[in-house]
């Protein structure tokens, strides 16, 4: 089949969530004097990823709504029994830099561009819809997608094959013709595929693909899975995008 749509991951796919998070989320914490507490600020980064990880698990399972996951991530950070009020507060002013901070990949928009009118573009995250629909218009790309569905709506989160299978349902193309583009090999390509779609993982990290393992109910499982393979289909930027797409098409 020939492929007619393209659906897009967001963060660190499209938008480099992890160098916008990191710059505002040092900034905060140097800000709120919590920097002493740590040995160094990569450390007190690693502690910020860390309940990032493990607050917004909750959050795609299901456990906390958006807004809880945030006064969690407040509350586990700071390691105080704080009140949603004051949460809310002290994260609303992490949110504040972090909004400062959002920023493209320097690829997104040329590729956008080259896949323009020949594909359909959407975007499925695992993310908030109302965070996601802020982000991309701030942005300047939300014009550019047809479709934005996000597990809060769907009700599914990747790596679920429902979620998937509700993206194509709503673009009313088949899997087969819809490819999912991301930079997780697990949650992201591997369940594409394993949905019936083209899964294409986004590997930013250099020319040799790292161990991916293979989807799993848990979203946020890290590390390689015993006899887990990488992705059949892989880039290392957006610009070898077209190319491959253009290749499956012709090879269908």
């Amino acid at each position: 089949m020939p492929i007619r749509a393209v659906l897009w991951d967001v963060d660190d796919t499209l938008f480099d969530y992890t160098n916008s998070d990191r710059a505002a989320a040092l900034r905060h914490i140097e800000t709120e004097g919590l920097l002493e507490r740590y040995g160094s600020a990569e450390e007190a980064l690693t502690r910020w990823a860390a309940v990032m990880e493990e607050q917004f698990g909750r959050f795609v399972a299901g456990e906390l709504g958006f807004k809880e996951h945030r006064r969690e991530r407040a509350r586990a950070f700071l390691g105080t029994p704080l009140t949603d009020a004051e949460a809310d507060a002290w994260f609303a002013r992490y949110v504040t830099l972090y909004e400062e901070a959002w920023a493209l990949f320097p690829d997104a928009l040329p590729a956008l561009d080259a896949l323009t009118p020949g594909y359909r573009h959407g975007v499925l995250s695992n993310a908030a819809t109302t965070i996601q629909e802020r982000k991309l218009r701030t942005l300047g790309i939300r014009d550019r997608l047809e479709l934005l569905l996000c597990a809060d709506r769907v009700g599914h989160a990747k790596p679920a094959p429902e979620a998937f299978l509700a993206a194509c349902e709503a673009l009313r193309l088949p899997p087969g013709e819809v490819a999912y583009v991301g930079d997780r090999a697990d949650i992201d390509a591997l369940a594409a595929e394993a949905a019936g779609l083209r899964g294409v993982w986004l590997d930013r990290t250099g020319p040799e693909p790292a161990p991916a393992p293979a989807p799993a109910s848990d979203p946020e499982a890290e590390g390689a899975a015993p006899g887990a393979v990488a992705p059949s289909l892989r880039i290392t930027t957006l610009a070898e995008l077209p190319a491959l797409l253009t290749g499956l098409s012709r090879a269908s």
